[in-house]
């Protein structure tokens, strides 16, 4: 599997079928102290409120525009603290030459704030805790989780990073050095990192989602620091943030800490995000080239709908179908019974726009990626053309509906998994609503979204075949 569209996490719930990657090892700060406002006008104002199970969730806006949901769970051991920025790899500017900012501040975010001498990681280490953080073509989220007697931590370190970073020439170019040698390993010497590059690069042509969350390496290599730090005053505000508390903490108290912390932080203009109007693939392509591997190694995307569009959760069952399990349609066809393949697999993301379902094949020695393909589309086209059996769907909506419930369980995926829906959908509580979605799926709604999706989008395929590199 690919490392698009996520950098830096290393785990999700199953559900959602993401891939991510451990980001390269940041470069050590100092230790820091962030100043605490005493603003007493930054009164919060609750936008909702959403129960499930035992569970309350609660939705606040502070003046300045921070939003932040509270999740709390007096049976939890310990406590997520998440923020989420609206600001992805879409939010760059390509045709200047500026892609790979977004992800270039997952690491940024652990250097030196102004005027402060802390190690966001070694004091989160010391307390008991532990930081990560991703970046995607919607979103950059920062993550922590730590013992409940350690929230005030996380609170100060997090809101004195988002307006406080010192942003020096030297930190900067250290951490384009990190992430140069990061697309090195990733994309350049990686047949996956390659493929999923070119498929991009095939399936869009004016969306955003088009260039690699990492960004390209002459962009990295020379994006001026200039730009980088005005990508970092634009989108690192309080008004284009989304904090996320879950697990053990008493909910009135680490409210107040937060007004306290975050109250007196400034707003930025944020313009709201153009509209998208492209639905890939916008055309049928394909692509090969030679690298070491020992057989034909391909990936093939269609269309797929956003996180938050109606079609998803019948878009969800159809690819537990497909490939969810051992038993799977596209394991069986290519691993099982065809031996054409040693390994076939599908990714769709939380994309807030349609984007992409790719397919991913290794192929075994003496078969060639056309086979692999022509399994693929017979297996799309009885998905279209037939009804799937009751007891296979049924199988489908219980293997979702237990990663839904598993991803729940602790409040490390639960604060990511709200996040992952607010940002990618418009509304945590759009997941509350999905386990009973998926159990409304019919076998008619597999067929019409097999159809709308798989078969009237275009496919873009790009093929490793075993060669000298180029």
């Amino acid at each position: 599997m690919p490392l698009r569209p996520l950098f830096g996490l290393a785990r999700f719930g199953a559900f959602i079928l993401v891939t991510l990657a451990a980001c390269a090892t940041r470069t050590q700060a100092t230790k820091a102290e962030p100043a605490m406002t005493t603003d007493t006008t930054s009164a919060p104002t609750q936008i909702d409120h959403a129960v499930l199970g035992d569970l309350q969730f609660s939705k606040w806006r502070l003046p300045n525009g921070l939003e932040v949901i509270l999740a709390p769970d007096p049976n939890a051991k310990a406590v997520a603290y998440t923020t989420w920025f609206r600001v992805g790899s879409r939010n760059e500017d390509e045709p200047a030459g500026e892609t790979g900012l977004a992800h270039l501040f997952e690491h940024l975010m652990f250097t030196q704030t102004a005027g402060a001498d802390g190690d966001f990681d070694r004091q989160m280490e010391a307390a008991g805790g532990s930081s990560n953080a991703m970046t995607d073509v919607d979103f950059t989220a920062y993550i922590n989780v730590m013992p409940p007697t350690e929230l005030l931590l996380a609170v100060k370190l997090e809101s004195d990073r988002m307006q406080n970073l010192a942003l020096r020439g030297e930190q900067i170019e250290n951490e384009r050095q990190v992430v140069i040698e990061e697309r090195l390993a990733t994309v350049e010497d990686s047949v996956d990192g390659r493929l999923d590059e070119l498929v991009a690069a095939a399936a869009y042509k004016t969306h955003p989602y088009r260039w690699p969350v990492i960004g390209y390496m002459d962009h990295i290599k020379k994006v001026p620091q200039e730009a980088v730090q005005r990508f970092y005053r634009k989108h690192y505000a309080p008004n284009n943030a989304v904090v996320i508390v879950a697990g053990k903490f008493e909910q009135e108290a680490a409210m107040a800490t937060i007004v306290a912390h975050y109250g007196g932080l400034q707003p930025t203009q944020i313009d709201p995000p153009a509209a998208v109007l492209e639905q890939a693939p916008v055309a049928a392509h394909r692509t090969t080239l030679a690298w070491p591997v020992p057989a034909d190694k391909f990936a093939m995307a269609v269309g797929a709908p956003s996180l938050g569009h109606p079609d998803r959760p019948a878009f969800d069952v159809m690819d537990a179908i497909i490939s969810m399990g051992p038993g799977a349609r596209l394991h069986r066809a290519l691993v099982v019974d065809g031996e054409i393949a040693s390994s076939a697999d599908c990714q769709v993301g939380p994309t807030r726009e349609n984007g992409l379902y790719t397919f991913w094949v290794q192929m075994r020695k003496g078969h060639a990626a056309a086979q692999g393909e022509a399994a693929i589309n017979k297996l799309i086209a009885d998905l279209a053309t037939t009804a799937v059996p009751q007891a296979e769907l049924q199988r489908a909506k219980n293997r979702l509906e237990m990663d839904f419930w598993v991803g729940l369980s602790g409040s490390e995926g639960r604060a990511e998994q709200l996040g992952m829906y607010e940002i990618g959908s418009g509304s945590y509580k759009t997941l509350f609503s999905r386990a009973e979605q998926y159990e409304r799926v019919t076998a008619a709604d597999v067929q019409r979204v097999a159809n709308t999706y798989l078969v009237s989008r275009p496919a873009v395929i790009a093929v490793a075949t075993p060669g000298e590199e180029p």
